[in-house]
């Protein structure tokens, strides 16, 4: 399949309570052309996880082969676990036409821009500090102390910014939603992603001479 046709590789990031998760919800079901990554995880499945649906379960050992094979866009390793994005399934559904979006935390997008530097970088925020304290304060399910420490972590956060393509506020999540669209569409027309075209263009225009 031409790059024209293929789909797009988009890394969604942000502050925890900048509403990615709601975001990549609304997108997913208004739009038949995303899939979302699904991480795969050498923890044992929780009550209710479903195998492919919420996480390719592996063991340790077949985590670590696929480290080795370097089978893995990007991963890192959170209180004993291993958690990362595979390769094939990301590709696959790329090859199919599908645009793909990994709900990361920053290390592993850093990771994957590196790698792969077509990658579109979105970074999402609440319009202020005092907004994004106010959610997750209103969310009702941490205490001060928690809320406190991932204030903390914005902060430091909010330093890597600038390594994003797009920076989009959530302030209203139907316009936020149209914002990544937006912003995913356009990577389809950027000259890195239609190198197949330009090809072809480049051998028609030399024919014709």
């Amino acid at each position: 399949m031409s790059d024209a046709g293929r789909g797009i590789l988009t890394v969604v990031s942000g502050f925890a309570g900048s509403g990615k998760g709601t975001v990549m919800k609304k997108l997913i079901e208004g739009h038949d052309n995303y899939a979302l990554s699904v991480s795969v995880t050498s923890r044992k499945p929780r009550p209710g996880e479903e195998e492919g649906i919420s996480y390719f379960f592996k063991t340790r050992e077949e985590f670590e082969e696929m480290i080795r094979r370097d089978a893995l866009l990007e991963y890192a390793e959170y209180v004993g676990n291993y958690y990362g994005t595979p390769k094939d399934f990301v590709f696959s559904k790329m090859d199919e036409g599908k645009d793909v979006i990994l709900e990361i935390e920053l290390q592993g997008a850093m990771q994957i821009k590196k790698k792969y530097p077509d990658t579109l970088l979105i970074f999402l925020t609440p319009p202020s500090a005092d907004e994004l304290y106010k959610r997750l304060k209103g969310r009702g399910t941490e205490t001060d102390d928690v809320i406190e420490k991932r204030m903390k972590r914005a902060s430091e956060e909010a330093l890597c910014i600038k390594d994003y393509d797009y920076l989009i506020i959530n302030d209203n999540i139907d316009d936020c939603t149209r914002r990544v669209h937006e912003a995913i569409q356009t990577a389809h027309h950027t000259v890195g992603h239609e190198m197949e075209l330009i090809k072809r263009l480049k051998t028609e225009l030399i024919d014709r001479v």
